[in-house]
């Protein structure tokens, strides 16, 4: 069969094997002639491996200088007769055959992060594979939706502002359609929810039940992504919802630093720059910002995507005793994208940016390739006419 892009709205409803399969192997290139990463970890667990910050850490951290053995957990989709999978799926399997083939460890773990079973699976994984201890914990989940362990309900995140309503626009990806929209306030139910779905205490409990399982190993450090961004987003994403969550997250590192300075560890959220992720399109009005944005840095020299950054982290920051944080204890990999010259110029692009121009004016073309290549689409030199054998796509296994 030859697989075609299918896209519903902001969702990518197949994925490329191969392509992703070429994703991977030009992040792990790239890495390897990148700055070397020294002094990095050699046993990590990722939490939210498969895709966007923390595919690109796993990949930084096994072949960029540190050669990290790894395990990754993640909740993907195998090929069935609804569809071929999820790229996530195939990221995952062709990470482990790299990994293998220079000798790292290379642990796949699917399942639900949330769920009991799943922390007792990564348990007896790092008991097996790492000798019981860890020495860097990523949290890198995103999911719209977190069980509530203390009834048998889900908590459901909202994005959306907090106080007014917001106006804005959204492109639609499958038919690349400027859409006007007006977001209107969040309940206090819906700001509790998303603080409990992208806030830290999920993140705090799993570094909880590692401690407790005595996983730990001396000079753990924990890390979690964060962004803050700047006033053009400020609505919708720091005074919202969203926000919201992210300072209940840089909360957690607080907290967390305490607990791991037990083991003479450290915890910190680190600000990423704007990226186009399988989360971040979901964000309604945002994408006006991140075009411009795109183009302006690209313009400057200095656009990074996921692997870029990631490497960059590990190789400039978090490899040192102690990494450099701002007043508020946070690791700023967004200082690219907040210089003042890069801001002026991505306002005066959105100045200028309306529906009739806007694939002009900014970069739509890149957000968009960016977009598909998380799926294993437009990446070059993959063949997407060939014909793919399904029991081939059914035999791997991550």
């Amino acid at each position: 069969m030859v697989i075609e892009p299918i896209i519903k709205g902001v969702v990518a409803r197949s994925a490329h094997p191969y392509g992703c399969q070429a994703s991977v192997q030009q992040q792990i290139q790239f890495v390897k002639n990148a700055k070397q990463i020294e002094n990095g970890p050699k046993r990590v667990l990722i939490l939210g491996a498969s895709s966007g910050f923390g595919l690109a850490s796993r990949i930084a951290l096994a072949f960029g200088g540190s050669e990290a053995d790894t395990i990754g957990v993640s909740f993907e989709r195998g090929p069935s007769e609804k569809g071929v999978g999820s790229a996530g799926w195939y990221n995952n399997i062709f990470f482990k055959q790299e990994a293998e083939k220079e000798g790292r460890i290379a642990i796949n773990i699917i399942g639900d992060a949330f769920a009991k079973a799943t922390r007792e699976h990564v348990i007896e994984a790092i008991e097996t594979y790492f000798e019981g201890e860890v020495d860097l914990i990523i949290y890198s989940l995103a999911t719209g939706v977190r069980p509530n362990p203390n009834t048998n309900k889900n908590w459901v995140s909202s994005i959306k502002p907090i106080g007014d309503s917001v106006t804005g626009a959204t492109v639609l990806l499958d038919n690349d359609q400027w859409i006007e929209t007006s977001i209107e306030p969040a309940t206090d139910e819906e700001i509790e929810a998303t603080i409990q779905v992208m806030g830290g205490s999920d993140w705090e409990s799993w570094v909880d039940t590692l401690i407790n399982s005595e996983s730990i190993a001396e000079g753990c450090k924990t890390i979690a992504f964060s962004y803050i961004g700047c006033e053009a987003n400020y609505p919708i994403y720091r005074d919202g919802t969203l926000g919201w969550a992210k300072v209940d997250l840089h909360q957690a590192s607080h907290s967390l630093n305490i607990k791991l300075a037990s083991f003479n560890g450290a915890a910190y959220a680190t600000a990423c720059k704007a990226l186009v992720t399988k989360a971040s399109v979901f964000i309604p009005t945002f994408t006006p910002y991140m075009i411009a944005l795109y183009k302006a840095m690209k313009e400057e020299g200095n656009h990074e995507g996921c692997i870029e950054q990631m490497q960059r982290l590990f190789s400039t920051k978090l490899n040192q005793e102690k990494p450099p944080v701002d007043a508020e204890r946070l690791i700023r990999m967004d200082e690219w994208e907040l210089k003042p010259s890069i801001q002026a110029r991505v306002s005066e692009i959105m100045t200028n940016m309306n529906q009739n121009n806007f694939k002009q004016v900014g970069d739509y073309h890149g957000y968009k390739q960016a977009f598909m290549q998380l799926n294993g689409f437009d990446i070059h030199g993959v063949d997407y006419q060939q014909n793919i054998d399904d029991r081939y796509l059914r035999s791997l296994q991550p």
